[in-house]
């Protein structure tokens, strides 16, 4: 018997097979190739409009654990993304264990963007180019960027106020999306809102086409395809193989 599983918290683990990986245009559990290309399907249901394009594509790691049941292959895959520079991995801040996955030239665009004009400008270039040359940290010390990555205290300071590095606790701040904080106000809302929506349907499941095709409260701001991911990847409820289709049922306990 499934244990009850919280909105937010405990949102890792290891998943059951998917069926029907396939008709997200992807095949499951090939590899790179196809986590690469899972990555840029779900990077298409990001809702760039929503936030005026200022936002690179974020994409939740474990709404891939949707379309590829192997978590381990996922993150070996997407670590090697990392490794050579093409992806981005940020801790999300509303869970220890959310990451948001961004490909690495989108978040300089959209970071160089908003630097327009800005006087944090010059110490921005200096961090994109010294720091994110491939970068796999999540977070970074006083003493790493100082004598590592020869910032002072001032242009880290700097670096605070553009958004590219977040406060963790005193002396260490995380990497971080300049502007984020919207995103994640609206992705824990959608979650809870097409969440929702599964639960109130009778006996707590239905069919994802017919849930693709509902009207959404102005709750759901994303498309609900993007929740969707994050509900079955999160393991906040099923995904069944039906005769009829695909169907998603409530997990409570």
């Amino acid at each position: 018997m499934n244990r009850k599983r919280p909105l937010i918290c405990d949102i890792f683990k290891v998943q059951k097979r998917r069926p029907g990986a396939e008709k997200f245009g992807v095949k499951s559990d090939e590899g790179l190739t196809d986590v690469r290309a899972s990555l840029e399907y779900l990077m298409t249901l990001f809702p760039r409009k929503l936030f005026n394009d200022k936002l690179p594509q974020i994409v939740l790691k474990h709404q891939l654990y949707s379309i590829h049941h192997d978590k381990t292959l996922v993150d070996k895959e997407v670590n090697k993304l990392r490794d050579n520079g093409e992806l981005l991995m940020f801790q999300l801040g509303f869970d220890a264990e959310a990451f948001g996955l961004v490909f690495t030239p989108d978040y300089k665009a959209k970071v160089l963007s908003g630097e327009e004009g800005r006087d944090t400008r010059g110490t921005v270039d200096k961090f994109l180019e010294k720091v994110l040359s491939p970068c796999t940290d999540l977070s970074f010390s006083k003493d790493q960027m100082i004598r590592d990555f020869l910032f002072t205290d001032s242009e880290i300071t700097q670096l605070v106020k553009a958004g590219v590095l977040t406060v963790r606790d005193a002396g260490s701040w995380w990497l971080s999306i300049p502007n984020s904080g919207r995103f994640t106000k609206y992705f824990i809302q959608g979650r809870k809102g097409v969440l929702s929506m599964v639960k109130k349907s009778r006996y707590g499941e239905a069919l994802q086409a017919e849930l693709e095709g509902r009207r959404t409260t102005s709750q759901v701001k994303f498309h609900i395809k993007y929740h969707i991911h994050d509900l079955v990847g999160a393991e906040l409820v099923e995904s069944i193989p039906t005769t009829s289709g695909t169907l998603l049922r409530y997990v409570d306990s």
